[in-house]
């Protein structure tokens, strides 16, 4: 007699609610649908004492258990409109993969870091703790994940990946660090520090890692620390920063303006290049493997960032099994 095979249909997992909470009290509080396959969630944070707004894109098959990528934005930290979901593609590149997409959109000028001291313009940051110890503990609780990592940036942000890597070992198995500069306690890494925190954020950048040179800056520094990097996947760019093939006003992203792209973006990249290179051979000579991607050209701008996550994804997805 002929029967009929019934194959199951997998089965999405409910969306997470409000209530996951780390061991030191940090908490859940918010989620709301905003697409397809997207959520805007808050988390509470009991370090910072405050709430953290953060986007998620959620795998394409939720019906088993999925690694996460924490994907961070630049200097403003997602406080203004240079995001990764506002100026790339990253909802449509992530929409046939299966990875939980989680990304703050807080800590503009913050370093992604833990400060040493209370700034008046900053407060007390302590983003390494949040990021390391209070966050991951609730994505995995809400989201139902494997428990596998990967985090990446760009320009800050990609030097904030790697000293979060080496300060909470094992947390994350793979690093994708598009256009930034390592080197932190080198006077060009101090300038660029600077630029960031002080002229842009207006904070006082001692308040962060304390006087430099100093200890918190040589171990905020990945020349430095390279050595605790070992056994990290690790995925390492940077452009020339000679105009490339973005540098037109046809392919500006929403807010650009060419000439600061290429007046100010080019010897910015050319900066970040130079610390990169110093990584690459730092960690040649300690021979901990890396891929690095230098471009010929490319200014310091989302075009070459979005193509850099799409070059360094199946690196990424590999290590945390995406």
């Amino acid at each position: 007699m002929a029967g009929t095979v019934v194959v199951p249909t997998a089965t999405a997992a409910p969306l997470p609610v409000p209530g996951a909470t780390s061991p030191d009290g940090s908490k859940l509080v918010s989620v709301t649908k905003t697409g397809d396959r997207q959520l805007n969630i808050e988390v509470r944070s009991a370090a910072m004492n405050k709430v953290i707004p953060l986007s998620v894109i959620l795998p394409k098959d939720r019906s088993a258990p999925r690694p996460t990528l924490y994907l961070l934005n630049g200097a403003g930290g997602g406080e203004d409109a240079a995001t990764w979901e506002r100026q790339t593609d990253v909802v449509k590149f992530f929409s046939d993969k299966n990875v939980n997409v989680i990304t703050p959109n807080a800590g503009a000028y913050s370093y992604y870091t833990d400060w040493e001291r209370t700034d008046k313009v900053l407060g007390k940051p302590l983003w390494s703790t949040f990021l390391g110890k209070e966050l991951p503990t609730i994505i995995d609780q809400a989201f139902s994940t494997t428990g596998r990592n990967a985090i990446a940036g760009i320009s800050s942000s990609a030097s904030s990946v790697l000293n979060l890597a080496v300060e909470h070992p094992g947390l994350y198995r793979a690093v994708g660090a598009y256009s930034g500069c390592a080197a932190s306690s080198s006077p060009a890494g101090q300038a660029y520090v600077r630029l960031v925190v002080e002229s842009r954020g207006g904070a006082n950048v001692t308040n962060m890692w304390g006087r430099y040179p100093g200890p918190n800056w040589s171990a905020h520094d990945a020349l430095v620390t390279a050595p605790k990097l070992r056994g990290t996947s690790l995925y390492i760019s940077s452009g020339s920063g000679l105009p490339g093939k973005y540098d037109n006003q046809a392919d500006l992203r929403p807010g650009a303006d060419l000439g600061s792209q290429i007046i100010l973006g080019g010897p910015i990249e050319a900066a970040t290049n130079a610390c990169t290179h110093q990584l690459a051979e730092r960690l040649g000579q300690l021979k901990i493997p890396a891929t690095f991607h230098f471009p010929d050209g490319g200014t310091h701008s989302w075009g070459y960032w979005e193509d850099e996550l799409h070059r360094s994804w199946p690196q990424l997805g590999r290590a945390i099994g995406a």
